[in-house]
């Protein structure tokens, strides 16, 4: 039986794990060395963790660079971490992928809302553009105004040509 590491212990890695003990992630399962939250077994018939809202990050050559981030989507989950919207109902989950065709804007983000749940429709499907110039302060008011079903009118999106 593994035990849930609290960061408040002492002797803890820079990712406030005790090195001793095994890393559990969010859904109680044990974790891969060297990954967040990947589980050493897999369980087929556990359900995926619920998500309000899910943000596909393009983490491909060119918005990488504009970012000047090694690792975008790893710092993004930390500033939800920090704001307690990496879980509970209004759980916003990162994703990392690859080009997503719209270099001359980077870096994108592209916005799922799970509408299946409590995600809020007039922001589903919405893409943002030049996130790489984002502050901190600006993550936290875009994380904060999705997760209480504003519209992000305030963000510069990507208009999107509808074919006929």
């Amino acid at each position: 039986m593994t035990k849930k590491i609290s960061t408040m212990e002492n002797n803890q890695d820079s990712c406030g794990c005790n090195p001793s003990e095994p890393k559990i992630n969010l859904m109680g399962s044990e974790v891969v060395d060297g990954f967040e939250c990947k589980p050493k077994v897999l369980d087929p018939n556990k359900p995926i963790m619920h998500y309000k809202t899910m943000i596909y990050v393009c983490t491909d050559e060119r918005c990488k660079a504009a970012s000047k981030c090694e690792d975008k989507a790893k710092d993004l989950r930390e500033i939800l971490k920090e704001i307690n919207l990496q879980k509970g109902a209004n759980r916003i989950k990162i994703t990392r992928n690859s080009c997503q065709g719209a270099c001359r804007f980077r870096q994108v983000m592209q916005i799922n809302e799970n509408t299946k749940a409590n995600g809020y429709e007039p922001n589903n499907g919405v893409w943002l553009k030049n996130t790489h110039k984002f502050s901190k302060e600006q993550y936290v008011e875009l994380f904060e105004t999705l997760a209480s079903n504003k519209p992000l009118d305030k963000f510069k999106q990507i208009d999107m040509k509808v074919y006929e």
